[in-house]
C-alpha cells in the first residue's frame, strides 16, 4: 500500500491538525526536523504557523500524504529562493514520515513525490535540502539521486556537547 500524495491541499483545521501531530510524533521519535525530543504540539505550533504563512504568501508549496485511513502521514515544504540568482532551484523543509510508516518505503515515495511536483514547477532544475549529521541521513538521500554538496561542521547543536555536522544535498532535475 502506498500513501496518497496532494500538492497544495486546502489548509484546514483537520490539515493542520494533523500536520502538527505528525511534526510532533517525528520529533518524538528521533526525527531530525528542526526540534529536538521531547517536544509538544504547543512548542511546534508556531513554527508550523510560519510554514503556513509561507505558503498564503506564496513562497512554499506543501506536499502531503495521506495513508489508508486518511491519516497525515508524510509532508513536505517546497520552498521558493527569492533571490533573483537563485530562482531556478527550491528548498525542500520539514521531510516527515510517521514513525508509524518507518520501514515501508514511504520515505523513498515521499522524495520521488517532491521530485515529481518540483519539476511541474516552472523554472525549477533542481532541489536542495540540508539535513543533520549523525543520523545516516545523507545515506537515505543519495540512495534518492542527492548528491552531497556541502558540510559545516557542528553547525547544529542539540545539546551540551552534541553538536551534528549540517550537511547540504542537491538533486539535479534532468
Amino acid at each position: 500500500m502506498t500513501l496518497a500524495f496532494a500538492l497544495d491541499p486546502v489548509v484546514d483545521p483537520a490539515l493542520r491538525d494533523g500536520i502538527l501531530d505528525l511534526w510532533t510524533d517525528v520529533t518524538n521519535a528521533g526525527g531530525a526536523v528542526g526540534f529536538v525530543a521531547p517536544v509538544t504540539r504547543d512548542e511546534i505550533r508556531p513554527e508550523l504557523a510560519k510554514q503556513l504563512v509561507t505558503l498564503a504568501a506564496g513562497d512554499s508549496r506543501l506536499l502531503v500524504g495521506h495513508d489508508a485511513e486518511g491519516r497525515v502521514a508524510a509532508t513536505a515544504f517546497l520552498t521558493f529562493n527569492t533571490h533573483r540568482l537563485r530562482t531556478h532551484w527550491l528548498w525542500v523543509y520539514t521531510v516527515m514520515v510517521h514513525p508509524g510508516h518507518q520501514g515501508k518505503g514511504y520515505g523513498r515515495d515521499l522524495m520521488a513525490a517532491v521530485a515529481d511536483a518540483a519539476r511541474g514547477l516552472d523554472g525549477i532544475e533542481a532541489i536542495r535540502l540540508g539535513c543533520r549529521g549523525g543520523l545516516g541521513l545523507e545515506d537515505f538521500y543519495g540512495s534518492c539521486g542527492y548528491k552531497e554538496v556541502g558540510r559545516v561542521p557542528g553547525a547544529i547543536r542539540v545539546g551540551p556537547g552534541d553538536d551534528r555536522d549540517d550537511i547540504m544535498m542537491l538533486l539535479p532535475l534532468h
